[in-house]
């Protein structure tokens, strides 16, 4: 008995994994391109005004960037000493660690084209509105750049400023050291954690029972709203947990909740906030995205139900047509880079300790 739901659970962990483990390659690789070019010094200057164009271009910029619930904190304190604005600032805050182009990736493979789409959208949108709320109900403040606080150093923060006069190799070479040492050594343990969480789901929670109290309907979505705002889990770790719940009946909507609220606030990132910009801007913060989180999944519930769409008959399909000899590979390719981040990056400070 023991030895079959042993068996059973890692057969679930491992197919979870394995599907997932080529895009997950794929997402990494793709940010490690971005890191190449990300300059904070630009950034900055296109974030310093009180304004709607402030706002839009935080928002706008951080959806694709690849950086965590962890590594965000350290770059929005290093922008907005750089002369970002509040409402710029908080909206980078959130529309990074809502989204990024791996777990983009990783939503196309594990979820659908729809949850691909809208996710980023929704992450675009709440981080519009957090950014547009604190312009007209934040503290002003006289937004000057100093050149004399410097944030602490960590795994995953960013490290603009080295790359300024490297070559294209060396840019490179910094890319992908970023992607897969330090970016996976700080997410490494959480999409552990998200993939195991998942195959725990798929395995062991029957489909009626996530039908009758996570399945549809406002309760679901405020339910995963309050699981989602405290805890600590990055954009791609929360996809397989999400993934797995769709796939036992829990609604889209739902789902979305938990991966806008779970990577974008957490008890750390939120008392970080409250010391860096003051307490309203944590209440901004917290009822935008709780407010908005809510009104995204809603919406994105009708979207399926206008197209027809039975999101359990379509999720993950894109993960499957993965051949099983690649997603193989994939997986040992990524426990190997997995095991050495952790063993480069473990005598690093980290930014969640």
């Amino acid at each position: 008995m023991i030895t079959r739901i042993f068996t059973g659970l890692l057969t679930e962990i491992w197919t979870v994994f394995q599907e997932a483990s080529f895009y997950i390659l794929l997402g990494m690789f793709v940010a490690g391109l971005i890191e190449m070019f990300l300059n904070e010094e630009v950034i900055a200057r296109h974030m310093g005004k009180r304004d709607l164009k402030s706002v839009l271009w935080a928002a706008l910029l951080g959806v694709p960037l690849p950086l965590c619930s962890c590594g965000v904190l350290p770059a929005a304190v290093s922008l907005k000493n750089k002369g970002a604005a509040k409402g710029a600032t908080l909206s980078f805050l959130i529309s990074t660690p809502e989204s990024g182009i791996d777990s983009i990736v990783l939503s196309f493979a594990l979820l659908d084209p729809i949850m691909a789409f809208f996710r980023p959208l929704a992450a675009f949108t709440t981080a519009v509105l957090a950014g547009t709320a604190e312009n007209l109900f934040g503290v002003a403040e006289a937004e000057k750049p100093s050149k004399s606080k410097r944030t602490p150093a960590c795994a995953c923060c960013h490290t603009g400023d080295k790359k300024a006069k490297q070559g294209l190799i060396e840019k490179f070479k910094a890319g992908m050291e970023y992607a897969f040492v330090e970016m996976l050594g700080d997410i490494g343990k959480w999409l552990v954690f998200g993939i195991v969480a998942a195959g725990i789901i798929s395995y062991s929670f029957p489909q009626s029972f996530i039908e009758r109290y996570f399945g549809s309907g406002w309760l679901s979505m405020l339910l995963m709203l309050i699981v989602g705002i405290p805890m600590y889990i990055c954009a791609s770790a929360s996809t397989p947990i999400a993934a797995a719940l769709i796939a036992k009946g829990m609604s889209p909507g739902a789902a979305l909740v938990f991966l806008l609220a779970g990577p974008a606030t957490n008890a750390a990132g939120i008392a970080v906030i409250a010391k860096l910009m003051g307490r309203r801007t944590v209440a901004i913060y917290l009822a935008t995205i709780s407010v908005s989180a809510l009104a995204m999944g809603a919406l994105l519930n009708q979207v399926y139900t206008f197209a027809g769409i039975n999101p359990r008959a379509i999720i993950g399909r894109a993960g499957e047509m993965t051949p099983e000899w690649l997603g193989m590979i994939s997986a040992v390719v990524l426990m190997a880079l997995t095991l050495n981040a952790a063993r480069r990056t473990r005598n690093h400070p980290r930014c969640d300790a």
